[in-house]
């Protein structure tokens, strides 16, 4: 028996993506699940993709973490659900991919609401649930972007790199509360998903097409089921992708200077 079997997992941005992929790989182990978007019909629609035996487990929990003001009550009613939320998976987010100079900070703005301030609102939310239990997992899926930057993506880097500074500070915490509370930070390289597609361009418009790098990356159900080994083995942080991006980060981290040398040239739009 999985780990996960009987876990109340939420989890953000479930109706398209990582989110989808792991609502049905979740699923199949036994997990109880709340399932999140903005989008209610796209919610169903995953719901009823899912195994028969598992619908009657599986909830449907609209929210908009471009709303910080609703997600306290988004928090509550995700406890009422089952009578607890055991893990929280942070997967709802947006991208952008424009250069900086011709970003407006608007754009910057809209991503940052969503990508860390959404994220870390309906975190905090979940905190008091956690301590009073002294057990749960917060689960963050960031980026390779939240460990390197490149060109195109400042913003989206930008918000990324500040999911790492808050839950790593909010792992040391917690530990303090009790040794059962686990932040687990999942840094993806290229998945096959439509994340660029959705991205925001400088201003503030859709891409609207598919990122050659993103088009060929890794199946979206291939990266939930390793992701799922890595919450269970309670893992604070780990990347899962190709060679290239993780030799991007072995460059970045022992050879900074080579590594800036050779982003600057990348074809990474």
């Amino acid at each position: 028996m999985s780990k996960i079997t009987g876990k109340v997992v939420w989890i953000t941005g479930a109706s398209s993506g990582i989110g989808e992929a792991l609502v049905y790989e979740l699923a199949k182990k036994g997990a109880k699940l709340i399932i999140s978007s903005r989008r209610k019909e796209e919610l169903e629609r995953v719901k009823g993709n899912c195994i028969a035996q598992a619908q009657p487990n599986i909830r449907v929990l609209p929210l908009d973490l471009a709303q910080p003001s609703t997600l306290a009550l988004c928090a509550e009613a995700a406890i009422q659900v089952f009578g607890q939320v055991d893990i929280l998976i942070n997967n709802g987010g947006i991208s952008q991919r424009s250069l900086a100079k011709e970003t407006t900070v608007e754009v910057d703005r809209s991503v940052m609401e969503i990508d860390y301030f959404g994220t870390i609102t309906l975190t905090k939310a979940l905190i008091p649930h956690f301590i009073k239990r002294r057990s749960g997992h917060f689960v963050t899926i960031s980026s390779v972007l939240g460990l390197i930057g490149t060109p195109y993506r400042s913003g989206y880097a930008a918000a990324k790199h500040a999911l790492h500074g808050f839950f790593d500070s909010l792992r040391a915490e917690l530990w303090k509360e009790s040794k059962n509370i686990h932040v687990t930070l999942i840094c993806p390289g290229w998945i096959r998903t439509n994340v660029t597609i959705n991205a925001l361009k400088g201003d503030g418009s859709k891409l609207n097409q598919m990122d050659p790098t993103t088009d060929h990356g890794m199946l979206p159900q291939v990266f939930a089921r390793k992701m799922i080994r890595e919450i269970e083995a309670n893992t604070e942080q780990v990347f899962i992708g190709g060679m290239k991006e993780r030799m991007a980060i072995y460059m970045m981290q022992y050879f900074p200077r080579v590594f800036s040398k050779i982003v600057r040239t990348a074809k990474v739009r």
